[in-house]
């Protein structure tokens, strides 16, 4: 049993030693974290991105960085899962995107706006979250890994059209699965869709994309290797 003046030394030097550490440790997160969380790169308009996060309190639904809401989608590597195309059109027409499936406001927010949100989006992704809450992976899982098919699609396939269509089992359920589609409709009539799918079917629940000539192109000739004896593969 200690005596009362080896209880208050081993107290002292308890004391001392635990604030010492907890200095050293504080001093060392503070040092990390101008690298950890790209300092450099918040611009602008990034900070104006973040004061339209707040002022709208996406929060309110979302999660970012781990905190937040669940009843919808995690924000934090949604730049890298889903590039800068989708998040403009979620931010300019969620209805339009999932018609009669998503409950998100349309806030009609300016171009600047969703530029700003997204290089706050982009920013937010390349932030060092020690490991925190994993790589992005690029569009829906299915049923097992992603198809060989898959990785060859290009990034805007990838990325935007998985969240509604699916190759092999593999994408989102929301549109028609895209298997064999090459033999259903050929370059000529898969391209005027991808320009405008409304002016085809007037009642299509495909949204009209922002796709550039060279996207869609690139979208027509992976599309066109999506034969019908590909299918169960």
């Amino acid at each position: 049993m200690l005596s009362k003046s080896a209880a208050r030394t081993f107290f002292l030097l308890g004391t001392v030693l635990c604030t010492g550490a907890f200095v050293v440790l504080t001093v060392d997160t503070f040092g990390r974290i101008p690298e950890q969380t790209r300092a450099e790169a918040i611009t602008p308009e990034v900070i104006h991105g973040k004061q339209l996060w707040e002022q709208y309190n996406c929060m309110g639904c979302h999660t970012l960085f781990g905190e937040g809401a669940y009843y919808a989608p995690d924000l934090t590597l949604v730049y890298a899962r889903r590039g800068p195309m989708f998040i403009r059109a979620m931010l300019t027409d969620p209805e339009g995107m999932y018609p009669g499936e998503r409950r998100m406001v349309k806030y009609d927010l300016t171009p600047v706006e969703q530029d700003a949100l997204i290089a706050f989006f982009e920013w937010t992704g390349q932030v060092d979250l020690n490991g925190f809450p994993g790589p992005a992976t690029i569009g829906l899982a299915g049923a097992g890994a992603r198809p060989p098919s898959a990785f060859t699609a290009p990034a805007v396939f990838q990325q935007v059209c998985t969240a509604c269509h699916a190759v092999d089992g593999w994408g989102g359920k929301v549109g028609p699965s895209l298997d064999g589609v090459a033999s259903r409709y050929d370059a000529d009539y898969l391209r005027r869709w991808l320009e405008d799918p409304k002016a085809i079917k007037p009642d299509s629940r495909m949204p009209r994309l922002e796709l550039t000539p060279e996207q869609i192109t690139e979208l027509v000739d992976y599309l066109s290797t999506l034969e019908a004896a590909e299918v169960g593969r």
